[in-house]
């Protein structure tokens, strides 16, 4: 399975939204609040090209996105594979 790492903020729904559905699968990914480490926010700022907000979820290399973009995956069948690839 693919390795996911999440970069979330305090007090977000949008983050918690997309932490249920990945704990929803059984899918483990590491978070990083980066209001508790601002150094991972200069990290995601990198590797998402720039995108500041909350979520910004990383299946494998693949940038997904946000939490819509995830919910997106899963309605169109397509998340499942993208964690398993």
């Amino acid at each position: 399975m693919n390795k996911v790492i999440m970069y979330t903020g305090p007090m977000c729904a949008f983050c918690n939204a997309a932490k249920a559905l990945l704990k929803s699968k059984n899918v483990n990914f590491t978070e990083y609040n980066i209001a508790e480490d601002p150094s991972k926010m200069d990290e995601m700022l990198k590797k998402s090209g720039g995108a500041r907000t909350v979520p910004q979820i990383f299946i494998g290399e693949t940038h997904v996105g946000g939490n819509d973009q995830l919910q997106a995956l899963e309605r169109e069948g397509k998340l499942n594979e993208l964690l398993k690839s």
